[in-house]
């Protein structure tokens, strides 16, 4: 887990070894944003009283029924897995 400071909707301050960065809780997810679990790139953002906790899509749903309902905020972003339609032009 990634020790962390602020208040839900506020900036949150994350410390990650040596690494100190500030992002609001909402702000969109990152490539650098990595599962805490594999290390694949973060879709899902679980904010909880003690800290925040970022998954890809497989570790986020596998973990949801038991985080869900401890998390402050539950940010995902794991629509931008699907491919985007292309508009056809004539």
């Amino acid at each position: 887990m990634h020790e962390t400071t602020g208040t839900f909707g506020g900036p949150t301050i994350r410390k990650v070894g040596d690494v100190t960065t500030t992002a609001l809780a909402t702000s969109p997810l990152k490539a650098a944003d990595r599962c805490d679990s594999c290390g694949a790139q973060a879709y899902i953002r679980v904010v909880l009283n003690e800290g925040d906790l970022l998954f890809c899509g497989h570790h986020g749903r596998r973990h949801e029924a038991k985080l869900r309902p401890l998390a402050v905020e539950w940010h995902d972003e794991t629509n931008r897995l699907q491919p985007q339609a292309t508009p056809i032009t004539d």
